[in-house]
């Protein structure tokens, strides 16, 4: 099965690779015995799915989350039940790939007007008038 990302990119759910483990925290002798808290594991590195572009960003995004190998890797334990977990994950996995997709906007370099610049100019002016204002007569 196909996970739409966007447009242009489908995740096959093959990909993806999930361990349940047991939630640290509280929750008394629930906490103790039941594998709630998902760890999602995604080898951007490998996957056809991605362009080459799009998975350089990624692993900018990603930071610690990436291994050198390549490998994504997202733990979820906010909820108690193992099928929210499951489902927040994927979601930020989801949402770092469509963040991941959006090419940075190309800075171009741009000169102040003729009137800021005449701005700027009269009002260092104006308070280096005020400072000379302030001082003393010179012999003093």
């Amino acid at each position: 099965m196909m996970i739409r990302v966007t447009p242009r990119i489908s995740l096959d759910e093959s990909e993806l690779q999930e361990e349940f483990v047991r939630a640290s925290g509280p929750g008394g002798q629930h906490v103790n015995k039941t594998e709630t808290a998902v760890q999602l594991r995604f080898d951007v590195a490998a996957s056809p799915n991605i362009p080459d572009d799009v998975k350089a960003r990624l692993a900018r995004l990603a930071g610690s989350r990436m291994t050198a190998a390549g490998v994504l890797i997202l733990s979820g334990d906010s909820y108690r039940s193992q099928m929210r977990n499951r489902e927040d994950v994927r979601e930020r996995l989801i949402d770092l790939i469509r963040d991941a997709s959006v090419p940075p906007k190309i800075r171009r370099k741009t000169k102040p007007t003729y009137g800021s610049q005449q701005r700027r100019l009269e009002g260092k002016a104006k308070r280096s008038e005020v400072k000379q204002g302030r001082r003393g007569p010179a012999g003093d």
